[in-house]
């Protein structure tokens, strides 16, 4: 098939509709008449063979052929943007719709808290952060950027290790004003542990291991509380529902304003890192490298945990 660079006008044409959510807002963000912008879906549409939009007089939506080509090009309409802006040698100007991929953790614990000063620090970002259980396809999906803890898998992604941080034991001051403070890994089996199910294995993680020096001790714990969400497992610990473990990196703010203790802070347990993943590309769009700035800064270095 011979190439035709008036598709990818269409195209264009047919994001600024879904965009927008009708033709008359769609014709005014191009420039065009609301009957140019019909005309180019409906070239589009018969250049594909197939509707892509259902329309009446008060909205547009998608079919399912229309669901599906629109997933597979949205990628591809973003590259060709940011590989203008790199031309243009616009690289620091950060605008745009910016998707994010990240994991509950990071999201509820890390990102929300702060998110404000991100969106007032670049104005004309408009940002959507989606939580997912696992990374799926950044490129299809159409995300900028996906920060996870964890090494990263094998993929064409670049990988930028941002941080490290270690899985500690916490518990409020209430609780252990209550249950005593356990001295040695093996107290905690007499303690009640807030219990952390695996969202997509069901796996019940009750066996908790500690390193100190060359001597490593596993705990079997129990508890009669189990959840599957990182929220709802710190603001159980911080009620006072029992001895919990989470990622240090996290309960930063909790730890220094007494809302949680640290417990056997001479035992080690595992590590976790934490990564930036983007598409290869030469260079990463400059909204892109605002948001790894943003975490860097922001989010990790005011304190060391």
């Amino acid at each position: 098939m011979t190439f035709d660079g008036r598709v990818i006008s269409n195209v264009g044409v047919l994001a600024a509709i879904i965009e927008s959510g009708n033709f008359s807002r769609a014709a005014e963000t191009l420039g065009l008449s609301p009957s140019g912008v019909s005309r180019a879906l409906a070239r589009l549409e018969a250049h594909i063979g197939v509707r892509l939009l259902d329309r009446n007089t008060r909205s547009v939506s998608l079919t399912d052929e229309g669901r599906r080509f629109f997933e597979n090009v949205a990628p591809l309409l973003s590259g060709i943007e940011n590989a203008v802006v790199l031309t243009a040698g616009a690289t620091e100007t950060v605008k745009g719709r910016l998707r994010v991929n990240v994991d509950a953790f990071f999201a509820r614990m890390m990102l929300a808290p702060h998110i404000t000063r991100f969106m007032d620090m670049h104005p004309d970002i408009s940002l959507e952060l989606v939580t997912k259980d696992q990374l799926g396809d950044l490129v299809g999906e159409g995300f900028d950027i996906a920060v996870r803890f964890g090494e990263p898998p094998e993929s064409s992604l670049v990988a930028r290790k941002l941080a490290e941080t270690r899985t500690i034991t916490v518990a409020a001051k209430a609780y252990l004003k209550k249950h005593g403070h356990p001295a040695h890994p093996d107290d905690l089996a007499q303690h009640e542990c807030i219990l952390v199910r695996n969202s997509l294995t069901g796996h019940l993680m009750r066996d908790w291991q500690y390193r100190r020096n060359r001597k490593t001790v596993a705990v079997s714990v129990h508890g009669r509380l189990v959840v599957n969400e990182a929220g709802m497992l710190l603001g159980a610990c911080v009620a006072g529902a029992g001895v919990a473990r989470i990622k240090a990196i996290g309960v930063r703010d909790q730890l220094a304003t007494g809302k949680l203790v640290e417990l056997l802070p001479d035992w080690q347990c595992e590590g976790f890192p934490l990564y930036a993943l983007y598409p290869s590309r030469h260079l990463p769009a400059a909204k892109v490298r605002a948001f790894i700035d943003f975490v860097v800064t922001t989010l990790l270095e005011p304190r060391s945990n």
